[in-house]
């Protein structure tokens, strides 16, 4: 069955993309399929690798990005089960986009820190002018 190409846009405020971009964007994504880049990778791993995330909402990313088709979830039939992730190839294409964002942020942090910093100070001066 061919498939017709369909356009999305995500400034339509009824548009399905605006969900795939609400996953895309969400810092767990980009952290997860960071790791996931480096090899296949089980649960443990993952959050060992991705400091301050919390067990519940590892499993939640995970399924979500496995229900996306970004991520794909192998288990092995041993006991205790040992289950595996890795990228799919949607998730790879994805992949190449996010760890420009992540390098961006990496590299101008401080100038975001500056600039909140000076935000801060200025709405201080502003609020001290007032009263």
């Amino acid at each position: 069955m061919a498939t017709t190409a369909r356009r999305f846009n995500a400034m339509t405020a009824t548009c399905p993309s605006r969900a795939v971009l609400a996953h895309v964007a969400d810092k767990w994504t980009v952290l997860i399929l960071g790791v996931l880049t480096e090899d296949t990778t089980r649960f443990n791993e993952l959050r060992r690798r991705v400091q301050g995330i919390t067990q519940k909402v590892l499993t939640q990313t995970l399924r979500d990005l496995e229900r996306l088709g970004f991520v794909s979830r192998k288990i092995y039939a041993e006991v205790p089960p040992r289950v595996e992730y890795s990228l799919t190839p949607l998730g790879r294409s994805l992949v190449r986009v996010l760890d420009n964002v992540r390098e961006w942020a990496d590299t101008h942090t401080g100038e975001v820190l500056a600039a909140q910093q000076r935000f801060e100070r200025q709405a201080a001066a502003k609020a001290q002018i007032r009263t």
